[in-house]
């Protein structure tokens, strides 16, 4: 950790139990938030601070707030609110690092998706610390199972996270239970205005930190992109990896599903790769990048989470296969490679949809990324016979070859073969059925696909705007028929605009709910009385069976995968049950024909002509009789 200050931890009058525990983690100096907020926290202050993710504002609040605890009472007397399970577990186990000296000191991480008995049992025995998502912190705070009066802290981590995700309410009702006497530290990445607003109703007179985010990238790396379009991924990755003269490289993808899968795709195209990813074991991820650095591996599969922290000096090629969320992300991915002033290449794929993401990148970077021209179908295929040639001469100058030159000098003389067509044989016999060159078809190149897709995609980039933000309104809907992101899988959820749903009150149930990130999540469509969520593929049963508990806006998820033949029959039957409103000439209508279905319908001219037809007869014949006039009443 660096920092641009030039003081030490040891002047912050911090713990000296902390002071140990973060001198073995090798802390040495506090980073520019940590300097700034620590000291106020220390004083009991109310802090907003304005921060990006991985500025270390997690040490910043958690440091001083450990340092201002009485271990001896044993109610929870800081409380952190987090948008998402990952980063409560994450925030639960930095405070653990950082106490690890204090003796008796206890922290619970509290979030949908774990067994309530075990959260009450550890309430129960006593914690300093609590960190949990809003929706799981309401539930015990209402079944008295968390009890608050003696909080001395509240700290709001990711506030402009947890409003997009719909817990901005949730947050605010928290707020309002606890004591008149309490501290406040409330950290985001950016300020809409309901987050000020919050800060001014809550926080009083508030220090307010601001660290701008640092967006430069090394000028030793080389930035690149690939336009996603006709070529499916994996081909034009293989196509790249042949291409380009690599030393060690890491892909990046969005899900932990993805790595694997992606992994042992180019295991079986004779790569040497390796998954790595949040769901692996330390030991076995230590042993992955162990593989990494004596180069028994060259290519490292991993999410964001897993790659934190990696520092390998033989990584010459960073891939984003994925396109990050962030742009914090991207920098953080790229800074993988061209370290220690070494050269470095990062490629970025980009789908005509992800547009504005790229452009997010350039305007963060400060630099504009190339567009590259995948290699063509020649430079491959020569660069296939050249390797070919050289693995004959490799093997002639290094192999044994004397049982084998024997067996074909016996076979030649046996069958009077010439040795180049028996070398061919071999030579197909290893390579099997799968084509040693390829096939030169032709294709638009890069920029063509690029200006081609240029006015569909954003038209496509203002839709997905609109369904991320102007859909809260619950005024757009998306069609069911929209295809589906590799590697995600559609699901239906029984909520939809009938019940007044927004797509952060689905986002913010799913992910602590079902631990499933955010950021992992795809497109949400909302319909009448249901929505269309898609979420990493290959989701475990368990995860499924909690969501479809789930409640919603009042509704429960009962969240099932997504099949058109299933909605649309489901579709068809709601529309035959439905009844046609009748108005009150539909009414008179099926009256009238309830009672003659036969006859005719007559106007009133028609009826008083009849009438008049009937009485001449009767009198011509002399039944006729005169109708009494009816008796008039006066009122008295």
């Amino acid at each position: 950790m660096t920092s641009d200050t030039n003081i030490n931890f040891s002047d912050l009058a911090l713990n000296k139990s902390l002071l140990k525990a973060l001198d073995e983690v090798g802390y040495e100096s506090p980073s520019p938030i940590q300097a700034q907020t620590i000291p106020l926290l220390l004083e009991n202050r109310d802090v907003l601070g304005q921060a990006q993710t991985g500025t270390g504002k997690t040490a910043a609040f958690a440091l001083p707030l450990i340092s201002n605890l009485e271990l001896k009472q044993k109610d929870p007397q800081v409380l952190v609110l987090a948008p998402t399970r990952e980063l409560a577990i994450q925030v639960s186990e930095a405070f653990q690092k950082y106490a690890k000296y204090m003796k008796g000191f206890h922290v619970l991480p509290v979030y949908g998706g774990q067994d309530y008995r075990v959260q009450i049992r550890a309430l129960q025995r006593g914690v300093h610390v609590v960190v949990g998502t809003p929706g799981r912190v309401m539930d015990h705070m209402r079944r008295g199972t968390m009890k608050l009066d003696n909080l001395k802290a509240l700290v709001l981590d990711e506030a402009d996270e947890m409003l997009r995700m719909g817990f901005i309410d949730d947050v605010e009702w928290v707020m309002e239970q606890l004591p008149e006497q309490r501290q406040i530290a409330l950290f985001s990445a950016t300020m809409p205005t309901q987050i000020r607003r919050i800060a001014t109703k809550y926080l009083k007179n508030p220090e307010q930190v601001t660290i701008k985010e640092k967006t430069a990238t090394a000028s030793t790396i080389r930035q690149r992109f690939w336009p996603v379009s006709g070529l499916h991924k994996l081909d034009a990755l293989t196509r790249i990896l042949e291409a380009e003269p690599f030393d060690a490289v890491i892909l990046f993808v969005r899900t932990k599903i993805a790595t694997v899968e992606l992994a042992d795709k180019l295991q079986a195209r004779g790569y040497s790769a390796a998954a790595l990813n949040g769901d692996i074991q330390q030991k076995q991820r230590e042993k992955t990048i162990n593989d990494l650095k004596k180069e028994k591996i060259d290519i490292l599969v991993a999410t964001d989470v897993a790659a934190r922290g990696l520092d390998v000096q033989r990584i010459s090629h960073v891939i984003n296969y994925d396109i990050p969320y962030d742009t914090e992300a991207y920098i953080h991915r790229i800074g993988r490679t061209g370290r220690a002033g070494k050269e470095g290449d990062a490629i970025l794929f980009v789908a005509p949809r992800e547009k504005r993401l790229l452009h997010s990148i350039e305007k963060a970077t400060k630099s504009k990324i190339e567009m590259m021209e995948l290699p063509s179908t020649e430079l491959i295929n020569d660069n296939r016979i050249a390797k070919f040639k050289q693995r004959i001469s490799d093997t002639l100058a290094t192999e044994e070859l004397g049982m084998f030159y024997q067996m074909i000098e016996s076979y030649q003389q046996e069958h009077n073969v010439p040795a180049v067509e028996i070398a061919a044989a071999l030579a197909l016999q290893v390579q099997g059925d799968a084509p040693f060159l390829l096939q030169n078809k032709p294709h638009r190149s890069a920029k063509e696909n690029w200006e081609r897709d240029a006015p569909k995609s954003r038209g496509r980039d203002r839709g997905e705007r609109s369904r991320r933000d102007n859909n809260r309104d619950g005024k757009r809907t998306e069609r069911p028929d929209v295809a589906t992101e590799e590697g995600m899988e559609r699901y239906r959820i029984e909520v939809g605009h009938s019940h007044k749903v927004k797509p952060g009150n689905i986002v913010g149930a799913i992910a602590n709910e079902g631990g499933i990130d955010s950021k992992q999540m795809g497109q949400i469509s909302i319909y009448g009385d249901y929505s269309l969520v898609d979420l990493p593929k290959g989701l475990s049963k368990d995860t499924v069976n909690d969501l479809k508990k789930v409640w919603v806006a009042g509704q429960q998820l009962k969240i099932s995968t997504f099949s058109k033949e299933r909605n649309a029959s489901h579709s068809s039957e709601r529309v035959v049950k439905r009844k046609p409103k009748a108005n009150s000439a539909t009414k008179t209508k099926s009256k009238e024909q309830g009672k003659r279905k036969d006859k005719p319908r007559h106007t009133t001219a028609e009826k008083k002509k009849a009438k008049a037809k009937r009485d001449a007869k009767a009198k011509s014949d002399g039944t006729f009789v005169k109708p009494k006039k009816a008796k008039v009443r006066t009122k008295r």
